[in-house]
């Protein structure tokens, strides 16, 4: 009996090694993300921040926008884009049965010249971020950075990268009184109708009045060019 009984303790042991094992592999990286607006006069959007793997697609230039890309890009609103990350990666939010913060969203307008942090984490080997903001002073332009490889970043160490600044495709520039949410307008945010190209492009930056287009409403202090954010990115755990 007591021979039986130990050999059912030591093949428990011997199962339960390679779990552990697989646990170490998968354990949390925690990162912080920081973002600071480079503008004259173009407030972000709060953050979102998502950590992924490839299975996950934020966005593609030539490709049209998702809905929730088009929902950000056009009122800042970031909910349905995180609802979509977290859709697609599914069951890869928990790792080991333990819920992993993959997708955040920051909090607050990010003003010209302030920066924002958020803190996200993620189990896995291969770990991806994309980070992206509404420019709110625009129809649908954002900023953003996409599926950047954190995987070698050991702890302690910081990755920095500027955010250009892309079209979102579904709303015309048209730079109108009502047509922009952010202050220099004051307009709608989101329309679900989509008047321009349909696929996501490199913005070529705005008019403004100061080039005698009297349609618009934006003006020199408006005006952008690439990059318009700075990313400083830190491995904490």
């Amino acid at each position: 009996m007591k021979n039986w009984t130990l050999f059912i303790k030591w093949t428990a042991i011997l199962i339960a090694i390679p779990a552990l094992l697989v646990g170490c592999k998968h354990d949390t990286r925690n990162y912080e993300v920081k973002v600071i607006n480079l503008t004259q006069n173009q407030p972000f959007s709060p953050l979102a921040v998502v950590l992924h793997n490839d299975a996950f697609t934020p966005w593609a230039v030539g490709s049209s926008a998702s809905l929730g890309l088009e929902e950000l890009s056009e009122s800042g609103d970031n909910s349905m884009f995180l609802i979509e990350a977290k859709r697609t990666l599914g069951r890869r939010s928990k790792i080991n049965g333990h819920r992993r913060d993959n997708e955040v969203s920051g909090d607050g307008v990010i003003l010209p010249g302030m920066s924002q942090t958020v803190e996200a984490n993620v189990g896995g080997e291969t770990v991806l971020l994309t980070s992206l903001t509404m420019l709110v002073n625009t129809n649908d332009a954002f900023a953003g950075i996409n599926s950047i490889d954190l995987s070698d970043l050991a702890v302690g160490d910081e990755l920095k990268r500027f955010m250009p600044v892309y079209d979102a495709g579904t709303e015309g520039n048209s730079e109108s009184l009502g047509s922009i949410p952010g202050p220099a307008a004051g307009g709608e945010g989101f329309n679900a109708e989509r008047d321009d190209v349909d696929y996501v492009a490199r913005h070529p930056g705005v008019v403004t009045d100061i080039d005698g287009y009297t349609d618009s409403v934006l003006d020199q202090s408006h005006r952008f060019d690439a990059p318009v954010a700075l990313v400083v990115v830190k491995r904490l755990e």
